[in-house]
């Protein structure tokens, strides 16, 4: 995409993610319910996809892998385990209700955890931002809100490892000098040997319901399918994160959601109240304030440099 502009580059990145996404969502879904395949087992081999996707792009001659010690990777691929194994649990115990809204509160973390151990400043503008979106998501699951001890221990360490594992994806690609490519094709084989030791203390690994069951020819289809496309979401997660922010990588998140939640009632007619009208229309005014401040801000700067460079 090098031929694109700055802008049309990530809006093609943005696009990517969002087709992507909803396609894996849906794959996801027919594979846990009309099949029952297992949920860890299933990213154990998407992230294998991902690793011979990325040897595939070597091959063609797309990137060049970067020699790197696997002490420098080994955060990355830990807090992506984390994330996974926390995430779920969370769900497992929680309200959907309660998992979302435990989900929004991972772009307020990742603006504590940039601000506090990257020193990084957010203006005050950026900062409202948050409020509508926060709300516009409690808004969307409060009628499903219910807390439980051991719910609400899952859910803050899944939100605190998720943030720490999309803001070390930036930091990372910034702090080795690698791209998007280059970090993912040592990060998805490691995350792999990682969870094949989790996999077994959560799955079953033989047998009915296990990885290695007797699956009909349309579920092994469907998994593979499935690793194709998660290859995708992957690597235009490490894309779009390298090349704008955590922050807004989470706000696009918002804003799928907003989509999905749309798409289910113009396609399929699922119910949707005034609550969670107000919610999605709450949460894309704030996607937008965002988005509309950010751009405000990249312009300042383009024109400060160019003032800078005038004789």
């Amino acid at each position: 995409m090098a031929w694109l502009p700055e802008r049309g580059r990530l809006a093609a990145g943005l696009l990517a993610n969002l087709a992507s996404s909803i396609c894996i969502v849906f794959l996801n879904k027919w594979l846990y319910v009309r099949t029952g395949f297992p949920n860890l087992s299933l990213t154990l081999l998407h992230f294998a996809a991902t690793w011979l996707g990325l040897r595939c792009c070597q091959a063609l001659g797309l990137f060049a892998p970067k020699s790197l010690r696997p002490a420098q990777v080994l955060p990355l691929a830990l807090s992506f385990c984390g994330f996974v194994v926390f995430t779920n649990l969370s769900l497992q115990n929680n309200t959907v209700g309660t998992y979302q809204l435990a989900k929004a509160m991972t772009t307020p973390v990742i603006v504590l955890i940039q601000s506090l151990a990257y020193g990084k400043t957010f203006p005050a503008r950026i900062k409202l931002t948050l409020i509508p979106i926060t709300l516009g998501v409690f808004l969307n699951s409060y009628y499903d809100v219910k807390f439980n001890l051991l719910g609400i221990i899952f859910a803050s360490i899944g939100v605190l490892v998720t943030s720490l594992y999309q803001v070390w994806v930036g930091a990372k690609q910034h702090e080795l000098q690698v791209n998007s490519m280059q970090l993912l094709y040592y990060q998805a084989p490691m995350s792999c040997g990682i969870l094949v030791c989790v996999v077994p203390f959560f799955e079953p690994v033989f047998g009915e319901g296990g990885i290695f069951g007797p699956w009909t020819l349309s579920a092994v289809f469907m998994v593979l399918l499935s690793g194709v496309i998660a290859f995708m979401v992957n690597l235009t997660i490490y894309w779009i994160i390298g090349n704008t922010s955590p922050v807004t990588y989470n706000m696009f998140g918002h804003f799928k959601f907003c989509i999905t939640l749309m798409g289910g009632y113009i396609l399929f007619k699922d119910p949707l109240s005034i609550n969670q009208g107000l919610g999605i229309t709450c949460t894309l005014f704030g996607i937008l304030a965002y988005t509309h401040f950010k751009l405000s801000e990249q312009d300042g700067s383009k024109s400060k440099s160019k003032l800078v460079q005038r004789p």
